[in-house]
């Protein structure tokens, strides 16, 4: 019988591949093809179709890297087809293997308006259903010429990631260009073979069904004449109308399929090509939602709706009319598919502000899911997020491609930093890029965790990545799967149906608290640094620029820019996409994400400056400005003051036996030793050494880094194998009274460094410049520290997290690379030390004994660069800087100030006011994150906070303005609840890390 099972199996793949499936087209005739080529970037559809043209024909190569092409058919279709269905077959060359990364096309009629996208795995283009003979036929293909950066084994260092940088030679080949004949019962024998063939092969052996479903198969192979597929077709059909009607299990496991094409934002291509990219797979899909009364498709992304509302608004009003009808369903409430890992607290909230306003706004529609499946990890902050800004659940399935430990549920309860809860699924399916073959379904049905507890999972279905979408073929296997004996039951539904019906059959579902942390990608919290270090610099210059235009306007008057400041948060939010803020774009990207990141810093610079200023008002004097917590317990500053005198005590500088210096301010004693290394930081107040003995901190630490796969995403844990500590010096000298500066060389590379201990300090600040030249090379810099913990405290969204110092666990293990913002601290009971930065978000721990059991070594690194060559052959070469600091005795409140002080520094500004904060607080634990105008116009205050130590914490926020009434809000700043108002003030008792939006009403 094994014998006939292989047998059967061959000859089914063969038949299919060599006689039917080439007969779904029995017929053809060639189309006439003429084409224009672009001139360097995409034109205006008008001046596309307007343009002259050339012919071209079927076998000729066109389009360069990055090109554009207008192809226009013409033909007539033959009289001998009247009464059939016929589709006009447009291949420009595609590979089948690889839809989303290559050249691509949209298809429009002569009016210019859309018809459907061409890609990969759909060609085609429905001309007539049942044509009369003799139509004449018109049709333009604004084609991209994207070239094929993704080739898996191995990737390999391309130029074709810049224009800048691409060759101009052609790289496709017009492959066919023919109106055909569509026999839609062939096409359907080839859907019922494929099902069917997919299902055997997940069978068992011995399974009787698997035996049916074989002989059935071997009596239509019997029954298709192989010289006349068309005409026996039918007759195959009704061999396999028995196995197919036959109904699924009663305990069958139920998948909501969902149409989906995930679309990045940008990655292998640039930002420009997303919107065509978008454009296409949306036409596509509205086209498929007028074929198919039962699909259901899903978009996520409020930037995606918006570019094509912007650039291509005759497909944008068929997705309005489509959104309207039900079928096409906006998800996911958030602006792009971020990373989640490093934007700063207030950008993570405005990605659910700007992306639910926008839903609410052009569609009427309150988005409850969050869908990011592709997304490299997920912090602890965000089912708190999820709460506040009105939705209920969340999705994903990027955990797991997780290598070392298997993540234990697919649908549980997630449980955020400060408790709050989000009913969550993962996909068993494992792909956001279903096709709903055999395999597939047979494999979420094996996978899925949660039996016995919950029977249905959800499919996110469509090509993706670069887009696409659902196929025909996909519905086609959707309602054959759709009760089907040996099968999960698959059907097409809004991914709310799902959760609405997992959520009310699911009564214990398991929770997971913490952070979903991806063991893989970890490296993309380095690579490419700039892009980084502009993200952090435009977080903080948003913050500065709501808080300090709020104030103006409340106290001078001054016109708070309220268009601008929405254009400049959703730039912001776009390059927060994942795969633009992780550092894993083409070299096009990140070369046009630094040069918007230098104009968004420019206009807020601009809004600052002239808020200030007329906060300041004239005078003689200096005015000093500060954004950022003060006093020891985190205190917000939120006003400004005039310039205050120079602390009392400088610093003094020794020069050390053996070649170093010896730093000294009161608070501080630092020494630096001849290879320009801090061997010690004492803390004069408590008597405690920071710098473990025999060890030396600043230390640059230069590792091999060629991980196994993914190159810009990844660093594997074997990378530790080998290091290099950087300790020649080419010149060791005071620069200042304060502060030692260090000169090295290494490989190709220069690095310069500033040790500097501030007068009345209680930090010792380091500023590093790297002139970068190496190559497939990770730079760390290290802080081996007395410190005995198991765990430290690692700045996230809204608080902070604790991960362990120690590998107790493979859990544990596999962190070995982790994020944080602006700190990481240690403590004893009694004794901690803050390590903080301006730009940088990776980190590694490590702890070890002493010789002789002498104490504990906790060793924390922070990651300053990479040099990956894929998929950006020159990944951040070139200069960057950086600002660390050291903080000796600092509780999680100072490292809570400190993070903020070095990424908000103070502003002097020449005037003689003295401005009062425009709100004020109590207590040292709660932080402000955001103050600003309300968005609708109304000028009332908006302040969000957020509990930072940990704790409870109550505390009394003091409006510096006539305060008439104050009200809880969501993160969209809409009322839940009122605020009691006491004396001017409201009184306030927070959980820990827990998020309070108040809205404030002038009097």
């Amino acid at each position: 019988m094994h014998n006939d099972r292989t047998i059967t199996e061959a000859r089914l793949k063969r038949v299919l591949d060599e006689r039917i499936r080439p007969a779904v087209y029995p017929e053809s005739v060639p189309l006439d093809v003429t084409v224009w080529h672009a001139p360097g970037e995409p034109v205006p559809v008008a001046e596309g179709l307007a343009a002259g043209r050339t012919p071209i024909r079927v076998g000729e190569m066109w389009g360069p890297a990055w090109g554009t092409s207008w192809f226009t058919v013409t033909g007539t279709v033959p009289d001998a087809w009247a009464g059939r269905t016929v589709e006009a077959l447009l291949d420009l060359g595609f590979d089948e293997k690889m839809p989303g990364f290559q050249c691509e096309g949209l298809v429009y009629r002569p009016d210019g308006s859309p018809v459907k996208g061409l890609n990969p795995c759909n060609q085609w283009v429905r001309i007539g259903e049942r044509v009369r003979g003799g139509e004449p036929v018109c049709l333009h293909v604004e084609a991209s010429s994207n070239p094929v950066i993704l080739d898996y084994h191995p990737f390999l260092p391309t130029e074709l990631g810049d224009r800048q940088t691409a060759d101009d030679a052609p790289r496709y080949r017009l492959a066919r260009m023919d109106l055909a004949v569509f026999d839609r019962t062939v096409w359907e024998l080839v859907q019922d073979l494929e099902v069917l063939d997919g299902l055997m092969a997940e069978l068992s052996a011995d399974a009787p069904r698997r035996w049916e479903i074989l002989r059935a198969v071997e009596r239509a192979l019997d029954a298709v004449d192989l010289q006349d597929v068309g005409g026996t077709a039918g007759r195959a059909r009704e061999e396999l109308a028995g196995v197919l009607a036959a109904p699924a299990h009663a305990s069958a496991h139920r998948i909501s399929a969902v149409g989906h094409a995930h679309i990045d934002s940008a990655w292998l291509w640039p930002l420009r090509e997303t919107v065509r990219k978008v454009a296409r797979t949306t036409s596509n899909m509205t086209a498929l939602l007028e074929d198919e009364p039962d699909f259901v498709y899903a978009m996520s992304q409020a930037q995606q709706f918006a570019w094509i509302k912007e650039h291509r608004p005759e497909v944008y009003a068929r997705v309005k009319k489509a959104v309207a009808e039900g079928r096409f369903v906006p998800v996911g409430g958030m602006w792009v598919e971020s990373d989640t890992n490093m934007p700063g607290s207030e950008a993570l909230a405005r990605q659910f502000v700007h992306g639910k306003r926008f839903f609410l706004e052009e569609f009427g529609i309150e988005t409850e899911e969050v869908w990011l499946p592709d997304t490299f990890g997920y912090s602890a902050a965000l089912p708190q997020l999820v709460k506040l800004a009105g939705a209920k659940w969340f999705l994903t399935q990027k955990i797991s491609w997780s290598r070392t430990n298997t993540f234990p549920h697919h649908t549980f309860w997630w449980e955020g930093l400060d408790g709050s809860r989000v009913f969550t699924h993962f996909p068993p399916i494992d792909t956001y890029n279903a096709q709903l073959s055999g395999q597939e379904v047979a494999h979420a049905v094996r996978n899925f965790r949660e039996k016995g507890g919950a029977t249905r999972s959800l499919a996110p279905t469509g090509w993706g990545d670069g887009g696409g979408g659902t196929t025909r073929e996909m519905l086609a296997r959707a309602r054959r799967l759709a009760d089907l004996e040996g099968s999960a039951r698959v059907v097409f539904e809004k991914p709310s149906a799902f959760f609405e019906k997992a959520r009310a059959e699911y009564e214990h579902a398991p929770v997971w608290v913490g952070e979903l942390y991806l063991e893989l990608h970890r490296a993309t919290l380095t690579s490419q640094a700039r892009t980084k270090q502009g993200n952090r610099r435009s977080e903080h210059l948003l913050h500065e620029g709501e808080l300090w235009a709020a104030t103006a306007a409340v106290r001078a008057g001054f016109r708070y820019p309220y268009e601008q400041l929405d254009r400049l948060w959703k730039t912001v939010l776009l390059h927060q996409f994942h795969d633009i803020l992780p550092g894993t774009s083409i070299a096009w990207v990140h070369r046009e994400t630094a040069a918007t990141y230098a104009a968004v810093a420019a206009e807020l610079e601009g809004i600052v400056g002239e808020a200030l200023a007329a906060l300041a008002g004239d005078g003689p004097g200096t005015v000093v400005f500060n954004a950022a917590p003060h006093g020891r317990g985190g205190v917000p500053a939120l006003g400004a003051a005039p310039e205050a005198p120079a602390a009392d005590r400088a610093t003094t500088m020794e020069a050390r036996e053996g070649g170093g210096f010896v730093l000294d301010n009161g608070l501080l004693t630092v020494a630096v030793d001849g290879r320009g290394l801090v061997v010690s930081v004492y803390d004069r107040q408590t008597g405690r050494e920071a710098v473990a003995p025999g060890a030396a901190a600043n230390l640059l630490q230069l590792h091999p880094d060629f991980p196994n796969m993914w190159d810009a995403w990844d660093v594997d844990h074997f990378y530790r194998n080998t290091v290099t500590d950087l300790t020649d010096v080419e010149s060791l000298e005071p620069a200042g009274a304060d502060a030692v500066r260090v000169v090295r060389a290494f490989g190709s590379s220069r690095v310069g460094q500033r040790i500097v201990l501030a007068a009345g300090a209680q930090r010792l600040d380091v500023e590093t410049e790297v002139d970068w030249h190496e190559t497939e090379k990770f730079l760390k810099l290290a802080f081996p520290l007395d410190v005995h913990t198991d765990r430290v405290a690692a700045e996230t969204q809204f608080g902070h997290l604790h991960r362990p110092t120690h590998t107790n666990t493979s859990w544990d293990a596999a962190k070995f690379e982790a994020c944080a913002h602006r700190f990481v601290h240690l403590q004893e009971p009694g004794w901690g030390v803050a390590l903080v930065n301006d730009s940088t978000y990776g980190y590694d721990v490590t702890r070890s004994v002493r010789p002789g059991d002498t104490g504990t070594t906790t060793t924390v690194r922070l990651s300053l660069l990479r040099a990956p060559r894929f998929p950006d052959p020159r990944t951040d070469q070139g200069v960057h800087r950086f600002r660390h600091a050291l903080v000796p005795g600092a509780t999680v409140g100072d490292a809570v100030r400190e993070g903020h002080r070095i990424n908000l520094p103070e502003r002097r500004v020449a005037g003689g006011a003295e401005v009062a904060p425009l709100v004020a607080l109590d207590g040292d634990a709660v932080v402000v994150s955001a103050v600003k105008l309300a968005d609708d116009g109304s000028g009332d205050v908006v302040v969000r906070m957020y509990e930072a130590l940990g704790g409870r914490a109550r505390t009394r926020l003091t409006a510096g303005f006539a305060l008439r009434r104050a009200a809880v809000c969501d993160l969209l700043e809409r009322p839940v609840g009122e605020a009691a108002v006491e004396d001017g003030g409201v009184p306030l008792d927070m959980r820990p890390f827990e998020i309070v939006t108040l809205r404030l009403a002038r009097g």
